[in-house]
């Protein structure tokens, strides 16, 4: 996987947020929620479609992984 496109970063924050529902009065994300969030919000503000793997922080990167490979085995 070389990118990642932004319907599937944003299925994977709904899917981090399921799994880890925001919490307190300041509704925080739970981690992989939040490291995904940076990149998608950046993306909708340039209109880009993807982005490479390789920019997202570890967090991201984790994160996304992960959640391909969750997706995968349904």
């Amino acid at each position: 996987m070389l990118y990642v496109s932004i319907q599937e970063l944003e299925a994977a924050i709904n899917y981090w947020r399921g799994q880890s529902p925001a919490e307190g009065e300041e509704l925080r994300l739970c981690p992989e929620a939040s490291a995904l969030a940076k990149p998608y919000a950046l993306m909708i503000v340039q209109g880009a479609q993807r982005v490479p793997v390789d920019v997202l922080d570890e967090l991201a990167r984790t994160a996304i992984q992960k959640f391909i490979k969750i997706s995968q085995n349904l």
